[in-house]
């Protein structure tokens, strides 16, 4: 089956941030009183940031009490929203990767559907869309965030929303791309025909390898060569 719907991350792999997502995780942390490195919080990039949090603060050695505390995780939540919001509406750093727009064209032009996922929540997705104009200049076809769905990454539920909202029907039909672990991780679990890692995010290409994608790319625009590869497969 032809690729119809290509399923794109968005920090990291379509948005430059440069890299502010681990320090405001780190920072919400440390409000808590709880220390983390970068490789600590680079372990659950992609993740629904609340769940992220979670794990976290289990790793830190957290009592049962606040691990399991829903109001204590949203607040430390919270301090993460505010500070990426701000982040995305005003850092003059923040802008699409590169090729992301001639990339989103070119697949658009051979009939294929663009969704946007990605572990924020709608709060923040929309800043960054709001600030780079994606939606302004409809860019895309659909968008999904964690919070819209039971299970953020690695669960596949993001990706089965999109397929049903873009009249998709088989996972065979789907390729997903994305920057962390918990991207590759999504991919296989929703059984996406392609599951692509991109270098430009959280995650070299010797640390997407031992999870299997089916491609490791540098670029975004290499995903035209790719899918073109496979509708050439398609007519043979």
């Amino acid at each position: 089956m032809a690729i119809k719907l290509v399923v794109f991350d968005m920090a990291g792999t379509t948005v430059n941030d440069a890299d502010n997502v681990h320090q405001a995780l780190q920072n919400a942390l440390q409000k808590a009183g709880y220390t983390a490195t970068r490789d600590e919080v680079n372990a659950f990039m992609g993740y629904a940031k609340p769940i992220a949090i979670q794990h976290l603060l289990q790793h830190k050695g957290a009592t049962a009490d606040q691990v399991d505390n829903e109001a204590y995780i949203q607040q430390i939540h919270q301090d993460f929203v505010n500070e990426m919001v701000d982040f995305y509406q005003n850092n003059p750093l923040v802008s699409e990767q590169p090729l992301v727009r001639e990339t989103f064209q070119a697949l658009r032009k051979r009939n294929i559907k663009i969704a946007i996922d990605t572990g924020f929540s709608r709060e923040i997705a929309d800043v960054i869309m709001e600030r780079l104009g994606w939606k302004r200049d409809v860019i895309f076809d659909y968008s999904i965030t964690s919070d819209e769905v039971e299970n953020g990454r690695p669960h596949p539920d993001m990706i089965y929303q999109a397929m049903q909202k873009l009249g998709i029907e088989n996972t065979n039909e789907v390729a997903k791309v994305g920057d962390t672990i918990s991207d590759m991780q999504q991919g296989k679990a929703a059984k996406c025909k392609l599951v692509v890692g991109v270098t430009t995010g959280a995650y070299a290409r010797e640390e997407l390898t031992p999870y299997n994608p089916t491609h490791i790319i540098d670029s975004l625009f290499e995903m035209v060569a790719i899918i073109d590869k496979e509708l050439v497969k398609q007519r043979v």
